[in-house]
């Protein structure tokens, strides 16, 4: 899998008809994936609703007021603020799936940190990376759940990582 070519799919609110499709998809994607989940976290720090989100506006609010009633946790100085999910728990998927496009960051790791899956930054941009093997996975889901996968999705062009001595 290191060598693996690996896709960028595009994935904001914006880009689907309704938000829940977003949701639909991430949900089925950590369905997919999580045997090779790491760590599934979010910024749990000034969750905002999303001008695109539609039907779970009122379920999703009530998350985050409950989250925002909680007393902060001590952390240490500069250590980042995160709220972690299980996503093999079905009721913690459902919530990290709907939080994560109200987060300013909420991310999907394989385990070790080693490769980021998924990523939500500043509640606007979301984005996959997915290996070729994963990927492949990923649209025989969404195809056996009856989903239209998206078109950009279908025309994106997945790349060779460059080799570790060439990052530098």
């Amino acid at each position: 899998m290191a060598d693996e070519a690996v896709t960028t799919l595009r994935a904001e609110l914006g880009n689907f008809e309704r938000a829940e499709v977003a949701f639909a998809l991430l949900e089925t994607f950590l369905e997919v994936a999580s045997p090779r989940l790491g760590t599934t976290v979010l910024d749990p720090v000034d969750l905002r609703l999303p001008d695109g989100m539609t039907e779970d506006r009122a379920v999703v609010q009530q998350l985050i007021d409950e989250i925002e009633r909680e007393p902060p946790s001590p952390r240490k100085f500069r250590a980042p603020v995160e709220r972690a999910y299980d996503v093999m728990d079905e009721q913690a998927r459902w919530d990290f799936t709907r939080l994560a496009y109200c987060s300013n960051l909420a991310t999907v790791w394989s385990p070790g940190s080693r490769t980021t899956y998924f990523e939500v930054s500043n509640q606007a941009k979301a984005t996959y990376w997915l290996p070729d093997s994963l990927k492949a996975l990923y649209f025989e889901a969404i195809a056996a759940k009856g989903w239209a996968i998206p078109e950009d999705w279908l025309a994106a062009v997945p790349k060779r990582p460059k080799s570790r001595w060439r990052r530098f």
